[in-house]
């Protein structure tokens, strides 16, 4: 019996497995930014953001650049954060904090947390198009880091807009 292709394969194995512990050190050896920079790390990204009028109680779903496709929507499951409706929390000087995911290509629609969770099935991209009440809603939206950065999300982000300190973060729009 020969034993060399069980030597061989093996041995690549092992080559592919201290290979990926070398990458994995030369990550972790990353230079640590300096304190006025905002950190960034791995996990769901905070966005806030203000509109043009109140939809904190409208379904977004986000659009092509042209405005004319739906390019994700929620499943009627996916409206919940933390078992509740996954409406805006409210901030300082008009700015929510999203809970749903959206983007800088966000539209809002006609329909409303409530009732969105009320329907028996998840409509489909071209049921949205006639239900649109703003294509073009914000005002202004930031990417401040991600929610593993902060232990108080919403006192900390309270603080940075009242201080005027949103250009720390990413403006996105």
């Amino acid at each position: 019996m020969n034993n060399k292709p069980i030597f061989q394969s093996l041995l690549l194995i092992l080559i592919i497995g201290i290979a990926s512990c070398n990458k994995k050190v030369a990550v972790t050896q990353q230079s640590t930014p300096a304190p006025t920079q905002s950190r960034m790390s791995a996990g769901p990204p905070v966005i806030i953001y203000k509109t043009k009028k109140d939809y904190t109680t409208n379904i977004p779903i986000m659009l092509s650049d042209d405005k004319k496709t739906v390019v994700n929507y929620p499943d009627i499951k996916d409206i919940y954060f933390n078992n509740e409706l996954a409406v805006p929390a409210h901030l300082a000087n008009g700015y929510l904090l999203d809970n749903r995911g959206i983007g800088p290509n966000c539209a809002f629609t006609q329909f409303t947390y409530e009732s969105y969770s009320k329907l028996k099935i998840t409509p489909s991209p071209n049921d949205f198009l006639p239900l649109l009440i703003d294509s073009d809603p914000l005002l202004e939206m930031y990417n401040c880091g991600t929610k593993y950065q902060y232990s108080n999300i919403i006192d900390e982000l309270n603080k940075k807009i009242t201080e005027g300190k949103l250009g720390e973060f990413k403006r996105l729009k």
